[in-house]
């Protein structure tokens, strides 16, 4: 197999992650690019592999704390596919009033 066959092969999966309000404050950051290879197929294999990555993400994306998570800029739910070059948000819910 040729070398640009074989990296062809092993091409990157990547989204965009984009997060907003006490969650981008609590990373400290307003988002990354992430190479979700195979593991991640949908929102909720997403959100165990950001849980997986160790403090802080346990408690921002835990039971007891809710997040609102947004795909292409629509609001999406738990088993939502996600496919390579999605943007992905996380943002707590909004109130107002």
């Amino acid at each position: 197999m040729s070398l640009k066959k074989s990296l062809k092969s092993k091409s990157l999966k990547v989204i965009k992650l984009l997060y907003f309000a006490s969650i981008r404050e609590a990373l400290d950051s307003q988002g990354e690019s992430l190479d979700y290879g195979e593991h991640c197929q949908d929102i909720s294999s997403l959100l165990e592999y950001l849980k997986s990555r160790g403090a802080p993400w346990p408690t921002l994306l835990g039971a007891s704390t809710p997040v609102l998570v947004a795909v292409n800029q629509v609001i999406a739910q738990n088993n939502e596919p996600i496919q390579d070059g999605d943007e992905v948000a996380f943002f707590p819910p909004v109130t107002g009033g």
